[in-house]
């Protein structure tokens, strides 16, 4: 058991694979086994899972720095993302980098039959390309490698070339400050930082961007959902509630209480903490100073003398993948580093 910021964590050392799957503090499994357990014994209401799914929703919108008014709650990435491509105009033209996750990029590029345009560009010519183009969609943090897009400059660029902005934050929020106000879609999923059970994420709309048509609408977008059940009219929530999902409940539940905690942490330090462990690494391997917690050796092998020692890990794009959160300490470091050592350290630069 491991204490982190005032929570407890089932955890041992070498788990170091956030950025793939989160760990929840004990009392968030806890609310989710509680609900469970009167599911099995039919003890439980659809509607007690209203407040979960309303909490849930105002703490993203906390953690990214936007009203919960502007944010709709879904079941992931992909789905949210394809509810903005598919409201673009015919013909729009659309930046990624080269590498970005798929869910950020396919949901567009399943669009070409409307004309709609994916341009990849390498990840440091992103700037530079921005004219031109309508959209620019890309991960704050990059899941592959971890590298790390400038967002002061991204919304200076974009504002002078009037092109709109989706950012994926799903390996940003939870060790991140975030103030993305200003941006005309934030997107991020549940399951990595934000310490939640898989099948929630969440959308926000920026107050100039025009919302998606909510191709997927269904009861629980309507003003009262249970009032929403059956028949015509369309009576859809003002706000962008019309874009949610038919919830899933137990996993709401458990975002709800994560996200509740993980937002009223000082995420300043919790930044300072997981760049530091980060950093630690890198200084130990003779890496450069990293930009976030998550930290790619160019050796994928390096992934099986990890697992062999114990170490939770990832490989992703040809490399091994680490990543440090908040429960993670010092003796994640020492862990890593050992199970590493009789490699060439060379070869992991």
């Amino acid at each position: 058991m491991r204490e982190a910021f005032g929570a407890e964590f089932e955890l041992t050392a070498g788990y170091l694979n956030t950025a793939s799957i989160g760990v929840p503090p004990v009392f968030a499994a806890d609310a989710l086994s509680e609900v469970v357990g009167r599911w099995r014994g039919g003890r439980i209401e659809a509607a007690e899972f209203d407040e979960s799914v309303a909490s849930a929703r105002r703490d993203f919108a906390r953690l990214v720095g936007v009203t919960a008014d502007r944010v709709a709650a879904g079941g992931s990435v992909g789905q949210l993302v394809g509810s903005v491509a598919a409201g673009l105009p015919e013909g729009s033209r659309v930046l990624v980098v080269r590498g970005e996750f798929t869910s950020v990029v396919f949901p567009f590029a399943v669009q070409h039959d409307r004309g709609v345009r994916v341009t990849e560009v390498a990840p440091e010519r992103l700037f530079d390309a921005l004219p031109g183009h309508d959209v620019v969609a890309v991960s704050l943090v990059q899941s592959g490698d971890g590298a790390v897009i400038d967002p002061a400059r991204l919304r200076e660029l974009a504002e002078e070339h009037g092109v709109r902005v989706l950012l994926d934050v799903s390996q940003a929020a939870g060790w991140m400050p975030l103030e993305l106000d200003w941006a005309d879609w934030v997107v991020g999923c549940g399951y990595k930082w934000l310490l939640s059970p898989r099948g929630v994420a969440w959308l926000a709309v920026g107050p100039r961007a025009s919302r998606p048509r909510p191709h997927g609408a269904n009861w629980y977008a309507g003003r009262d959902p249970w009032q929403s059940l059956y028949g015509l009219p369309l009576r859809l929530a003002d706000d962008a509630r019309s874009l949610d999902s038919s919830p899933d409940w137990f996993a709401q539940v458990g975002a709800a209480a994560a996200l509740r905690w993980l937002a009223g942490l000082d995420l300043a330090a919790v930044r300072d903490h997981c760049l530091g462990l980060a950093g630690a690494l890198c200084s130990e391997l003779g890496m450069p100073e990293p930009r976030s917690p998550v930290v790619s050796l160019e050796t994928p092998e390096a992934a099986s003398r990890l697992r062999t020692a114990g170490v939770r890990c990832a490989v992703r794009d040809g490399r091994t993948r680490v990543s440090f959160h908040l429960y993670n300490t010092f003796e994640d470091v020492r862990v890593l580093l050992d199970a590493l050592r009789g490699e060439s350290r060379e070869r992991l630069r």
